[in-house]
Parts: structure tokens; C-alpha cells; sequence
């Protein structure tokens, strides 16, 4: 089957793109409301996007009224937002979460989550999640009902039970998070495996990038 996407309605090539793109890591997106509550809503149009300069990249639609939602507008106001990432013990609220609020609501103490104070942000993180990236805008693209925010990392918290012996690497014993296939699908990382470079590549990659120097003729 071919499909031409500029040709195609838009419902239909958000079931094409969310079906066949995936899984899509969860971002569970902190924001500070304007009368200080904590605002948090769940992103699947999520990803790292650099790491010199440390970028993340947020994909947000805005409500089907076209309103932007609470997310978005806090982001512009305040220019901070944290990323609790999401595993299975978080996977529950974060679909309560999910839910349309209005913006005076407080979604942590709603969904029984515990807001910790961020280090370099005036945002609450996730005391349960995993992991929690702190981020400052970068940049705010906006395009028809919909703004992706590029967001520049400036901070990370980490559980100890999630990093290996040496604190340099996820454990994927203890760190599975999960992420969005498509419609209520979603996925757990409980399954993974390592797939390395054959050494025989290795050794041809290397000696393309560092080539023997030509000896000198006499």
C-alpha cells in the first residue's frame, strides 16, 4: 500500500504515524500553574532530541476547542518544565493525569503523587518516578493546533536502584520504563536484549576512520 500523507485527512495520518512509530517513551510533563499548582499531563510525542546541547523535544496538541492546553500555557509563561519519566509502579496515575482538568486543579496530590521541590527550577518533580530531567526552553515552534517544545536539560534525578554497580548506566533490571504504541497500547522495557557490532566491523569502522599513514618513498 502507498499513501500519499498530502493528500491524506489528519485523523488518518495520526493513526498511520502513531500505529507504525513506536513505542514512544512517556514523558510525564511538570509545569507550575499561575496560582501555584502543580500541573502534570502525560506526552507521548516525546524524545531526546540532543546531547551537546543537552535537548529534549516535546510534541503538544492543543484541545479540540483549539484552546492551548495548561501545559503549553505555563511552559510560555514560566519558561521551566520537569520530565518524569514513567514505569509500571507510575503507569496508573499517569493515566489519571491524562485526564482534562481544569487548570486550578492540583494533578500530583489528585493522582496521590508526591511533589518534590526541583533544584534549579520552580517546578515540582515526581518523587516516584525513575528519573526526572529539569528543563528550561530553548525554543517554542509553533504550528496549526499544535507547539513543539525544545527544551534544554539542566538537571537530572535519578533513583539509585535504577543506575548499575558503577552509577553510570540504567540497570535494566530495575529501570524499565514503559511507553505508547497506539490507541490504550502500551509497552513495558522488561524484555530487552544486547545486539553489539560484529568485531570484524569494528576493526573495519576503525581503520576507516584512522587510516595508516602512506609510507615515504626514497
Amino acid at each position: 500500500m502507498n499513501i500519499d500523507f498530502t493528500m491524506l485527512p489528519p485523523p488518518d495520518r495520526y493513526r498511520l504515524l502513531t500505529n507504525f512509530i513506536g513505542p514512544r517513551p512517556i514523558a510525564l510533563v511538570g509545569t507550575r500553574s499561575p496560582a501555584g499548582h502543580n500541573n502534570a499531563a502525560p506526552m507521548s510525542f516525546f524524545n531526546v532530541f540532543a546531547h551537546e546541547p543537552p535537548l529534549v523535544v516535546l510534541g503538544i496538541q492543543n484541545r479540540g476547542n483549539g484552546d492551548e492546553k495548561d501545559t503549553v500555557s505555563n511552559i510560555r509563561r514560566t519558561g521551566e518544565f520537569v520530565v518524569n519519566m514513567v514505569d509500571m509502579a507510575l503507569a496508573e496515575a499517569m493515566i489519571v493525569c491524562g485526564v482534562n482538568f481544569a487548570s486550578e486543579v492540583d494533578e500530583l496530590d489528585f493522582a496521590g503523587l508526591t511533589p518534590v521541590p526541583c533544584d534549579q527550577i520552580d517546578v515540582a518533580r515526581i518523587a516516584e518516578s525513575p528519573c526526572s530531567f529539569e528543563c528550561k526552553v530553548d525554543r517554542i515552534l509553533d504550528y496549526h493546533k499544535r507547539v513543539l517544545v525544545i527544551g534544554k536539560v539542566v538537571h537530572m534525578h535519578i533513583q539509585d536502584r535504577c543506575l548499575d554497580a558503577e552509577g553510570r548506566y540504567a540497570n535494566p533490571e530495575t529501570y524499565q520504563p514503559i511507553a505508547r504504541l497506539h490507541a490504550d497500547n502500551y509497552i513495558t522495557s522488561d524484555r530487552q536484549f544486547e545486539l553489539k557490532k560484529p568485531e570484524e566491523l569494528l576493526r573495519f569502522e576503525f581503520a576507516q576512520v584512522n587510516p595508516r599513514p602512506e609510507r615515504a618513498t626514497r
